[in-house]
């Protein structure tokens, strides 16, 4: 018996090729690329952190202060956490908002201390177009709706992290420790320098003077 072959039942080898290589493509195309990152060390305990002799009452309401002071918006305040929120806008379409976090922990093997751990995370917004469809209704006629489009302007999140500029924090400890001498009627070790904007923002205006 004999075997026919259509030549409708292969290909040419050039033209598989060819199909082959436009499948490979689309394939990798799908793949998603793996994601850039600086990876945690864990090598630093100061940035964040700082011991004071003092109860967690006192250290947190020097940093209630301390953000006060600098135009935060108090998001949480009580004797171990206090959290608050400012806003910023280097240009007309950018929009950033920091807010600080800081946890007040009493350390009983030492006595009256406390350590203090600060974290700022920073949100970016863009503007951006948004696009809106609506419909009008048309009574007499019926159920007849015509449809309109339209973009209004939306501020949109477009990047989130964590501050990691260990200026920004020395600049923060060192106001809250003006406020937390202040209130033990002491003086700081440190002159403090006003709690500046994270790289790229704008500045707030220095601190006032803490009363006496």
């Amino acid at each position: 018996m004999s075997t026919v072959f259509s030549s409708r039942s292969f290909l040419p080898f050039s033209s598989a090729l060819a199909v082959a290589a436009v499948l490979l493509l689309a394939g990798c195309g799908g793949v998603s690329k793996r994601v850039s990152y600086e990876p945690e060390e864990f090598d630093s305990t100061t940035t964040h952190t700082r011991s004071y002799s003092a109860s967690e009452g006192q250290t947190c309401e020097a940093a209630r202060r301390a953000l006060l002071s600098q135009g935060y918006m108090l998001t949480a305040s009580n004797t171990d956490l206090v959290t608050g929120r400012k806003s910023f806008q280097p240009t007309g379409e950018v929009h950033v908002e920091v807010e600080l976090r800081v946890v007040c922990a009493s350390e009983v093997a030492k006595g009256r201390r406390t350590v203090t751990f600060v974290t700022a995370l920073q949100d970016r917004y863009a503007l951006k177009k948004v696009n809106n469809s609506a419909s009008v209704g048309v009574g007499v006629i019926g159920s007849l709706s015509l449809p309109f489009s339209s973009s209004d302007d939306a501020m949109v999140k477009i990047a989130s992290e964590t501050l990691t500029d260990e200026g920004f924090y020395d600049r923060f400890f060192s106001l809250l420790e003006r406020f937390l001498a202040a209130q033990q009627g002491t003086e700081p070790s440190v002159s403090p320098a006003a709690l500046g904007a994270p790289a790229g923002v704008a500045a707030p205006a220095a601190a006032p003077e803490a009363p006496k």
